[in-house]
This record gives structure tokens, sequence and C-alpha cells, in this order.
């Protein structure tokens, strides 16, 4: 470990700009950044997958068969000698990509034909924990092998009908629409029951394949938190039966209220709903003021289309956070810019708890306070303040931005 702050010459020669990071040396020189999962498990699992080879050479076909028999994927290449461009290439894959999959190869044409291939190919192997008779467990890629179309093949392979998110996945998965069915899930341990819900899951999946929502199943204890403060579950809902829940890449969030059937009638009349429209979002809020006559108007996910939505008005919205120190610096001078803007009925200086209430799509907050400008008919085209944090810079911002105002000392067209 490595103090920046006493070691600066050091941190600037390996471009450490932020805190913490994390890098991969090998052989005592600087590898790649370290982008894998920040959980003792996650990087131990990570950095096991570091060592060894990019690609492990098989040999004997009890050689593939070791390695395929693994809690994880396998990508397998098969080629026809040691000199093949192909052989090249995949292993130029393999070091790109070992961190996120595991790779082998091999030069023995023959440890491919029981897979029903005679050729070069690359074959992925599905977990054999996730074995099931609605997909196949071993995948062939035959197209022209280049570091692009194999992570493709990869990427959209490599996880099938329904995956299992983890924590290490998840972010992922996430890239698209994705139903997950949370349980007692224990691969480790108890891969019977584990499968027993997947597959119900996976039957009604393959009903509605190819229509944009990926299907998933998790261990419910891994997503406690998540499932508590994004989806309002408490750790007794349901018992021993899956809590199914939609969160869309936009960051829209369903849950399926009525009780999973093992028969999947009531999985497949939430999906109806799902893509009938006929679902209401679930909106992570605070309850909505009673009285809201303050300068500043606060505002919750519940009441955000009513204040910051409303097209007739121009509003700066502050993103923050209760215990954040910044926004309590900022709050006189944010009460003294509302103070100042009040009488005029077209602008709204408004604040909303992001720890607290769903941040809508659109607006980016990772830190606090974050603050948006959501300009009157535009309101899908927020504009991020990046000014400084005196009432002047505020008032010198909603000169340029906001409509014509007195209050504002003049019109934009005098900047």
């Amino acid at each position: 470990m490595v103090d920046c702050t006493a070691h600066s010459e050091t941190c600037a020669r390996f471009g450490v700009s932020g805190y913490p990071t994390l890098k991969i040396f090998r052989n005592g020189r600087d590898s790649a950044p370290y982008d894998g999962p920040r959980s003792a498990d996650g990087i131990y699992h990570h950095m096991r997958k570091q060592t060894g080879p990019d690609s492990v050479h098989l040999n004997t076909d009890e050689d593939l068969q070791t390695f395929i028999e693994h809690y994880d994927a396998s990508v397998v290449g098969v080629f026809s000698g040691a000199d093949s461009s192909h052989l090249s290439e995949f292993l130029k894959a393999a070091g790109l990509l070992r961190e996120q999959f595991r790779f082998a190869h091999t030069t023995d044409l023959k440890l491919g034909e029981q897979y029903g291939v005679n050729s070069e190919c690359v074959l992925l192997f599905r977990p054999p924990k996730m074995a099931n008779k609605f997909e196949d467990s071993v995948v062939v890629f035959k197209d022209y092998l280049t570091i692009g179309s194999l992570r493709r093949f990869i990427r959209d392979h490599i996880y099938g009908l329904c995956p299992h998110m983890t924590l290490e996945n998840r972010d992922r998965l996430r890239v698209r629409d994705l139903l997950t069915a949370f349980y007692d899930l224990d691969y480790h341990h108890n891969v019977q029951r584990s499968n027993y819900w997947r597959n119900r899951v996976m039957k009604v999946a393959s009903l509605y394949s190819g229509r944009g929502l990926t299907f998933s199943v998790a261990n419910k204890k891994d997503f406690l938190s998540e499932l508590e403060d994004d989806f309002g579950l408490g750790t007794s809902d349901g018992g021993e039966l899956p809590f199914i829940t939609i969160r869309t890449r936009l960051g829209h969030k369903y849950t399926m209220r009525e009780e999973f059937t093992r028969d999947g009638q009531s999985l497949q009349r939430f999906l109806n709903d799902y893509f009938a429209g006929r679902l209401k979002r679930f909106v992570r809020s605070e309850p909505v003021p009673e009285r809201n006559t303050a300068a500043v108007k606060v505002v919750v996910a519940e009441s955000f289309d009513d204040i910051v939505n409303d097209p007739g008005k121009d509003v700066l919205i502050q993103f923050y956070s209760p215990s954040c120190p910044h926004c309590k610096k900022l709050e006189p001078v944010y009460k003294e810019l509302a103070d100042r803007l009040y009488a005029d009925p077209n602008i709204v200086i408004a604040k909303m708890n992001a720890v607290d209430n769903d941040v809508p799509t659109g607006y980016d907050v990772q830190g606090y306070p974050t603050i948006y400008f959501a300009p009157m008919d535009k309101k899908d085209e927020p504009i991020r303040f990046e000014g400084g944090r005196e009432l002047k810079d505020f008032l010198r911002f909603l000169k340029q931005e906001a409509g014509d105002s007195p209050l504002l000392g003049g019109s934009k067209d005098e900047l």
C-alpha cells in the first residue's frame, strides 16, 4: 500500500489521480489497472485468476474435462497446431480478457470431435452446475476469429438464458433490462435446490425470448440491502419463494407483488403486464411534505415530476446527502439564492435528499452536492451546474440559462 499524500511522485509516475487506486503488477512491472470487485472475497477470486498463463494448454481429453468441470464458465480454443494464426489471436484475446473469463487451448483437433466439430473453433462451456434442458451447455464459435469478434461471442453467450447474478457480475448484466429472481440460492452447497427455482424461471423465460428482457437468478442474502432500499421488500417477504424484480437499463424498477407460483403462471401474468405497460414503477421516496412554503422547495421522488418537471418553470435542483459537510456549507448560500428569487413565479430553487429518494433518469449523481438546472419546456435536457458555490456564481449561471427575469438583473442577451 502506498500513501500518495506522502509519496506523491511515486503515485504520479503511475498515473494515480483518485483514491483508492488499485493496480496489478507482474514481474515487477505495472501490468494493468485493477477493475475487479472491491470485496475481500471478490478480490481474492479476481487475483486467483491472475496467476498462471493467460490460457492453459490442454494436451489430453482428461486435461479438457478437468478444466471445464469448474464453478465458472470456460472458453476453450481448438486449433490445428502451435503455428496457427488463429491461436495467436486467441492468446492475445485471452491476455486482454483473462480478468473476466477462464481460457484454455489445445492444438489437437480430435479434442473437439466429441462436440461435433472437426476444424478450428472456440468452444464456450457453461458451468456444469447450471446445465438445463432449455439451452445447450456448449456453444461453438466458428466465425473469423479476432479479439473483437471473440469478445462479442463470449459476451452474447456466456450467461445463457438465465445466469447467476452475483455482486461481481451484476454491473455487466445490468447494461440490459434485467429480471431477477432472488431466493436462497447456493450453488456451492445445494445445486439441486438452486436449480429447482431457476428451472421454473427459465421455463417462463423461454416464452419471452427476443423481447429485450434478460433473466437472472441471485442469492437474496447477497442483495438484502438492495432489496430493502431499492425495492421496498422486507427480509421476511415471500418466505422460501423467490422475489421477482425488474430493473431496466434506464433505472426503472418493478416488483412482482403476487406470490410466485410453482407453475409459473404468476410470473407470466407479471410479464404480460410488464410488456403491456400496465405495471406501476416502484419509486423509493420520502413522504411528500404537507407544507412546502419555504423559499427552497423540498422535492421527493414522488413529487419530482410535479415540481422539477413542471414545463412552465425553470428549476435549479440540488441533490444532497443529510450527512454531507459540503452540502451543509452550501446551505446558507443556497437559501440566500432562493430568498433572492422567491418572488419570481417562473424560477424554483429546490433540493432533494438523494440518499432516501430515487434519482430520476437523466441525472447523474455520484457525489454531493450535485446540482442541475431543468429548463422550462426542456425537461429531458437537464444541465449540470459546474460553477462556483458563491451567490454570484449561481446568479450568473441562472441569468445565462433561465428565462428573462428582473430579479436576475437584466436579460441573458446582455451577457
